[in-house]
């Protein structure tokens, strides 16, 4: 069992959360995720890692409750535990490696998130700023009511660019508008990481394209077993087939389908559409196991 050794209310249906997880601190890095189960035969919640604490054995997660596994979670409250919480899953963010440092260096970055897309940009600016690396943040929210972790960002950031969809706060506008800005303030970026919903990452993509900077974007299709076997998280790069739970789940955003995507996911939520999506993609359909299904 995996105790909750804090529980805080961020913002408006915003939940963080500090799990006892000895195993998944042990060697987990910014970028990479958990499946969290909140009770026996519950639904498998992938989450971002959003901090950890290796002395206190500690993994921070942020979420927001949209259905019936969600809302469960928070209710959960200190000293409960989760049934299971496993990882750590996926890769690490290319930029927190120790082995990638010098390059890292030369780089001059921008993260953009998008929501709740903050609570995983927020691990990898810290790691940077841990390592004399800086970079700058566009945190980006529909309104002032559904910002946080503001403060946290700002003292790790360089700089700390915050909009708001309805002006409430900051600037006005999203985070592709709030970048074009200072961009035509002369502002240059060669590196961009974009963490946030599908759509916003996709328009993210579109605009760093025109402007010539790298993008490197953090998936989050539907995902099941987290280990590359369901084959739920399936996704098109490049051309190519890859799973964002074992090969990313941060890609190259500009070879990344969002269109394709996006479809899968919204097919995804039937039977109907699971079966579609079984028939056209055929023995690529399934993960890594090569077993799921029986003759797969």
């Amino acid at each position: 069992m995996y105790e909750i050794v804090r529980k805080e209310k961020l913002a408006a249906n915003i939940f963080l959360m500090d799990v006892k997880a000895p195993m998944v601190t042990h060697s987990c890095l910014p970028g990479q995720f958990v499946i969290a189960i909140a009770e026996e035969d519950g639904e498998r919640i992938p989450l971002t890692i959003c901090d950890y604490d290796r002395e206190k054995q500690t993994v921070t997660i942020v979420f927001q409750p949209i259905g019936a596994s969600t809302e469960k979670m928070a209710a959960l409250n200190e000293g409960d535990s989760f049934h299971d919480f496993v990882g750590p899953l996926g890769q690490p963010s290319e930029l927190c490696q120790e082995e990638n440092l010098e390059e890292t260096r030369k780089k001059h970055i921008v993260f953009i998130s998008g929501g709740v897309g903050t609570a995983p940009v927020y691990p990898q600016v810290k790691w940077l700023h841990e390592h004399g690396i800086d970079a700058d943040v566009i945190q980006g929210s529909r309104n002032k009511d559904l910002l946080f972790f503001a403060d946290k960002v700002s003292e790790v950031a360089k700089n700390h660019y915050i909009c708001t969809d309805d002006g409430s706060y900051g600037f006005h506008g999203m985070g592709t508008n709030q970048l074009q800005a200072l961009w035509d303030e002369g502002k240059r970026y060669d590196w961009c990481v974009a963490i946030g919903p599908m759509i916003m990452m996709k328009f993210v993509c579109k605009l760093t394209k025109e402007l010539g900077i790298h993008t490197v974007v953090s998936m989050n299709p539907i995902m099941v077993d987290g280990t590359g076997m369901c084959g739920a998280c399936r996704l098109i790069v490049d051309g190519k087939v890859k799973f964002a739970c074992v090969d990313g789940p941060e890609f190259d955003g500009h070879l990344v389908d969002f269109d394709k995507a996006m479809e899968r996911m919204q097919q995804y939520k039937t039977e109907e559409g699971r079966k579609k999506l079984e028939f056209e993609e055929g023995d690529t359909h399934h993960g890594g196991c090569g077993l799921c299904g029986g003759d797969k």
